[in-house]
């Protein structure tokens, strides 16, 4: 074996899946272009499928994540709630710590000491 890695997936958990990466990227993408379409788009997802996202993490929550405007002379979008831009930033604290964790638990155990065993 060349190189071991592991691979980390932190999704938070009401009587359903509630927020997870895919959460974060479309957020994180409306709150950079103002615009859920833009943000799907740039996830390779549908418009509706990131739309029924959002009502299905606002409904697990029970408070709105985005504020809509329609389109118009002025043209439309869509920015974060305060409460997106909270349980957003909680997430991504949350997961720099569990992923600092285990990057230093990896380390631990699957480190060099660990391979020195199969090693002559």
């Amino acid at each position: 074996m060349k190189e071991l890695r592991y691979h980390l997936t932190l999704t938070l958990m009401g009587e359903e899946k509630c927020f997870g990466p895919g959460p974060m990227q479309l957020l994180r993408g409306v709150e950079r272009s103002g615009s859920l379409h833009q943000s799907a788009s740039a996830l390779g997802m549908s418009y509706s499928k990131a739309w029924n996202m959002i009502q299905a993490l606002e409904r697990q929550w029970g408070t709105p994540l985005m504020e809509r405007h329609t389109g118009g002379r002025q043209g439309g979008g869509s920015k974060l709630t305060s409460a997106g831009q909270q349980i957003l930033a909680a997430y991504e604290a949350m997961l720099a710590e569990v992923s600092a964790c285990t990057e230093t638990a990896f380390a631990a155990h699957f480190g060099e000491e660990f391979w020195n065993r199969f090693r002559g």
